[in-house]
């Protein structure tokens, strides 16, 4: 058995969590405060997962501000940020236009501005 000490992302409370694996699973998880917390910690220890957010270069050179629509393994963050530097966008660009549409798995990357 090995435990994992962490801080609660979920809200503003920060609760401190133990989770405890048996082996990759987890079997036991204490002092989360609310059902978000145990989630957290069960996904933080065996998958975790972040928003991407950056920005795109558009073609007059303004920089769009972006996310990702859902969270993406942290550790494919390096590979998604080498596609989304990769890109150049054409103005003019809407809050919650789609800039790369299944950038992976299913997640694509949205404008986070009106950029004109």
């Amino acid at each position: 058995m090995k435990t994992v000490n962490l801080t609660c992302i979920e809200c503003p409370i920060g609760c401190e969590i133990t989770a405890t694996l048996d082996g990759e699973k987890v079997v036991k998880v204490d002092g989360n405060g609310c059902p978000r917390g145990k989630l957290y910690a069960e996904n933080e220890v065996v998958c975790p997962k972040r928003v991407l957010t950056t920005t795109v270069k558009s073609e007059s050179g303004k920089m769009i501000p972006v996310k990702s629509s859902q969270p993406i393994k942290k550790a494919d963050l390096f590979s998604a940020m080498e596609r989304v530097n990769g890109i150049t966008v054409k103005l003019p660009v809407k809050i919650g236009d789609v800039i790369i549409e299944n950038l992976y798995e299913g997640v694509d990357i949205i404008a986070c501005a009106d950029v004109k």
